[in-house]
């Protein structure tokens, strides 16, 4: 049974790309494809015994076992070897020589990137540009040389890898140039200026062999999307079966304190901008959800008294975890706004819509930066759509788990 889980390992690591990936990649994210991989590998493998009738010849206890301090082991043998990895980059071992053609200001920031990770493996040793020094931005030494030494260098080996940071409307002597490194064994990476852009979930791909360059995209493709999936279902389901019997009480409390419904449904929109129904326990003597739905403010007459608890303690949102259950949240992601808000503020706001390419969720990055709450002025809108954008670009499962302790460690404060 090891030896086919082994088979099947290396056979999903290439399917996940667990050791396909950067020098850069951090830790956390390919212990995370490595874990999936693993996974897949025993799910498939327990499906085979099934089918072949020999499962019962195994101690459900030995394999779960098994499964657990294998994964750990995994873990730390991965780990091990990354590590080791980087302390000899660092140490000047197993390293690449980079340089940069084009003096200018996304130059500089290839070198900060290089320079400011020693563990990468990548030597930094200068740049190339036909313009003289003065011409060069401030900060991008030494000049090595114009194009000519720069062929003349990496046909003799001394660089191993060259950055083109040449614009994008340069590209007839970006391909000259590129055709001419071709004539040396160099690694070559053209780094396009597309930061003038504000990407987000910037990935390259192709489709029937056409280079695609995506600008705004969700980051949930894939592994990363079943991770979040996974996370989302297991937290949520354990979240509730703590609060059950608080639920059942605050259902209670709703009932007693006034008359209409205990779950208020919410329009709201949701991944992909389409509309869904957000649950929270009814804390206000109306049900506005209409074309024109005033936030709450603080001492609001609409809110009954055991509402106010309620949202002070944001218990009001426990049912949200139901919305997670369903797929159409998830535990965290950008606070979803009302159906009016939306329309209100995307024509004050550039890019206000973009925190609509992953789920709304029931805490965010916004929320532990002390965002939470009514959005009464532009600006209070504005910052809490840069956290929510911020978000997206950097995803990680660590984020996640780094938010909501952050939540659970500051409470939901904000609320009234």
């Amino acid at each position: 049974m090891g030896i086919g889980a082994s088979v099947l390992l290396g056979f999903y690591s290439e399917v996940f790309e667990v050791y396909q990936t950067w020098r850069g990649s951090p830790f956390h994210r390919e212990a995370c494809r490595l874990l999936v991989a693993w996974l897949s590998a025993v799910v498939t493998m327990v499906a085979l015994l099934f089918l072949a009738k020999e499962a019962e010849t195994y101690s459900r206890l030995a394999l779960v076992s098994w499964v657990g301090i294998s994964a750990l082991f995994l873990m730390i043998l991965h780990g091990g070897w990354q590590w080791l990895a980087r302390l000899l980059r660092e140490r000047g071992r197993n390293t690449r020589n980079c340089v940069v053609l084009g003096g200018n200001h996304l130059g500089k920031r290839i070198e900060d990137a290089i320079t400011t990770q020693p563990w990468l493996g990548l030597n930094f040793v200068g740049y190339y540009d036909d313009r003289p020094l003065e011409r060069m931005v401030q900060g991008c030494r030494p000049r090595l040389g114009n194009l000519n030494c720069l062929f003349e260098d990496t046909k003799s080996g001394k660089v191993d890898y060259v950055y083109i940071s040449l614009p994008m409307s340069a590209e007839k002597r970006i391909r000259q140039i590129v055709e001419e490194l071709a004539d040396s064994t160099v690694s070559v990476f053209y780094v396009p200026n597309f930061f003038v852009f504000n990407l987000i979930q910037a990935r390259w791909f192709t489709m029937q062999g056409i280079p695609v360059v995506s600008v705004y995209d969700t980051p949930f493709h894939g592994t990363d999307a079943v991770l979040k999936r996974f996370e989302d279902v297991v937290l949520a389901s354990l979240i509730l079966v703590l609060v059950s019997v608080p639920m059942l009480l605050i259902a209670l409390g709703v009932r007693l304190s006034s008359t209409g419904p205990v779950i208020f449904k919410q329009r709201r929109y949701g991944f992909n901008g389409e509309e869904i129904e957000v649950w929270k326990f009814r804390s206000m003597k109306v049900c506005e959800d209409g074309d024109k739905v005033e936030q709450a403010k603080k001492n609001d007459s609409r809110v009954t008294r055991f509402g106010t608890f309620l949202r002070r303690t944001s218990l009001d949102e426990l049912p949200q975890f139901f919305n997670v259950l369903q797929g159409t949240m998830s535990i965290v992601g950008p606070r979803p706004h009302a159906v009016a808000h939306n329309e209100y503020y995307r024509k004050l706001i550039p890019g206000y819509m973009l925190r609509h390419k992953v789920k709304p969720g029931i805490t965010g990055l916004a929320q532990v930066n002390g965002l939470r709450g009514e959005t009464d002025t532009l600006d209070k809108m504005e910052r809490r759509i840069r956290h929510d954008i911020e978000y997206i670009r950097h995803w990680s499962l660590w984020m996640d788990l780094k938010i909501i302790f952050l939540t659970v460690l500051k409470g939901f404060r904000g609320g009234y």
